[in-house]
């Protein structure tokens, strides 16, 4: 049997065990055995251990609940139901209103995280409800989340541009420049997409609220300061090099428990609460990524994203009929492997490709990322997906179909970042000067 044949097989099994209800880590932890067991000659009983104790031990991955009670904490308490009540009169002329706030939510704080699965959790978590309470539609709500939550990987730091500035031997910091751009982009054909629909459905949108005076929207937003500043404060250490991703978190949790406190809506009942949430989700989200893990093995092992690349420079491509086929090779590695696999595994046949047809290799580190972004929302391995199923109940597949529209976004930003590659390249360019 052929690889590509494997590859089928597995994907149709995964896809048959989600359809009848098996747990999604037990799913892509039984994939990766039958393809390990049957397909190679490699002990799948070590190798599953090995995936869950690498995955699990990790002092970047400490972050992930620490973020995750940041936004408990948030969302128990008064502080998330101020938030939108300063934001609500500053929006009320954009349509769409407070819509906008889970794509702005992401970007600032995928700044602040570096990872899609805490910036979609935490941010979910805060502001789906108040979306809710208020009226507004939740297949955007979900669509937006899933889509902006990936912004944690785009929008520096970022691990995954730490793990292919490696592979690529490329600058780190012009990855981290060439990022911003494309993050903003992102966002603002999110938020356009959010602006057109309520046009179109203007029925689905709560009405405004009535016109109030700059001095009242002052006054309203006066509940924002205490986060604003907290946020403000964990990105300016992280930027300024004095603590790391996670021990930013633990300043977002120190720092959300001492608003909450100051504004006395902190209680024991709510810590506690919140506390045990995040454990849940914590271990949720910990659990789907040993999963993965040890399917990525599974593919590392049966060889088949080597062999997808292979295929591809054998066809002998145009630099853009390259790009084009690359984009496919990776949306199709995309419903079976995360985003640092799928650079790890590819990285020694496709770069030597890419620089051969003449592209910056910064330029194609965000390329690549971009489309682990559409990963995390592509069927059966969504990873975002994932976090919103297990956060609402919502069935993975219904959240993919809603979250559509966004993923035409992002496809679009990457035919722009193609035709117009100076909306990466400037900003490095610039601060850095071009590379010899």
């Amino acid at each position: 049997m052929g690889l590509l044949e494997i590859g089928g097989l597995l994907l149709f099994l995964m896809l048959l065990m989600l359809s009848g209800g098996v747990w999604i880590a037990m799913t892509l932890a039984i994939v990766g055995w039958v393809g390990q067991a049957f397909f190679t000659t490699t002990a799948p009983g070590k190798n599953l251990f090995s995936a869950f104790w690498e995955t699990t031990a990790s002092w970047e991955l400490a972050a992930l609940p620490l973020f995750i009670w940041m936004g408990e904490i948030l969302y128990r308490t008064r502080l998330s139901e101020q938030m939108f009540d300063g934001l609500s009169p500053w929006l009320s002329r954009v349509p769409g209103r407070l819509m906008h706030t889970t794509v702005l939510g992401c970007g600032i704080f995928g700044s602040v995280s570096g990872s899609s699965a805490a910036t979609c959790a935490t941010i979910a978590k805060v502001a789906l409800p108040q979306l809710e309470q208020r009226g507004y539609d939740r297949n955007i709500a979900l669509g937006s989340l899933a889509a902006a939550g990936g912004l944690g990987i785009l929008i520096p730091p970022s691990i995954t541009m730490v793990v292919y500035a490696v592979a690529a031997d490329a600058s780190v910091i012009r990855l981290f420049l060439a990022g911003f751009l494309p993050g903003f982009l992102l966002m603002a054909l999110f938020s356009g997409y959010i602006i057109w629909w309520s046009l179109r459905h203007p029925e689905r949108v709560p009405p405004a609220e009535p016109p109030t005076s700059l001095g009242e929207k002052l006054r309203r937003s006066g509940s924002l300061i205490p986060c604003a500043l907290l946020i403000v404060f964990i990105v300016w250490v992280l930027v300024a090099g004095i603590a790391t991703a996670t021990e930013c978190a633990a300043y977002g949790v120190l720092g959300s428990l001492a608003i909450a406190a100051a504004g006395r809506s902190l209680s024991l009942q709510n810590f506690w609460q919140g506390l045990v949430s995040a454990t849940r989700v914590s271990c949720m989200i910990m659990f789907i990524l040993a999963g993965a893990a040890f399917l990525t093995k599974t593919m590392a092992f049966t060889g088949i994203p080597r062999a997808l690349a292979e295929a591809v420079m054998a066809a002998n491509l145009s630099p853009y009929s390259l790009i084009a086929v690359l984009v496919l090779v990776y949306l199709v590695l995309g419903t079976a492997l995360d985003g640092i696999s799928m650079i790890v595994l590819t990285s020694a046949v496709v770069l030597p490709m890419v620089q051969a047809a003449g592209f910056d290799l910064v330029w194609f580190g965000i390329f690549i990322i971009m489309l682990i972004e559409i990963a995390e929302i592509t069927p059966p391995v969504g990873f975002n997906l994932f976090v919103l199923q297990n956060m609402t109940g919502i069935d993975s597949n219904r959240i993919a179909r809603v979250t559509l529209p966004f993923f035409v976004c992002m496809i679009l930003a990457i035919a722009l970042i193609t035709i117009f590659p100076a909306i990466v390249t400037g900003v490095p360019d610039y601060f850095m000067g071009k590379p010899r």
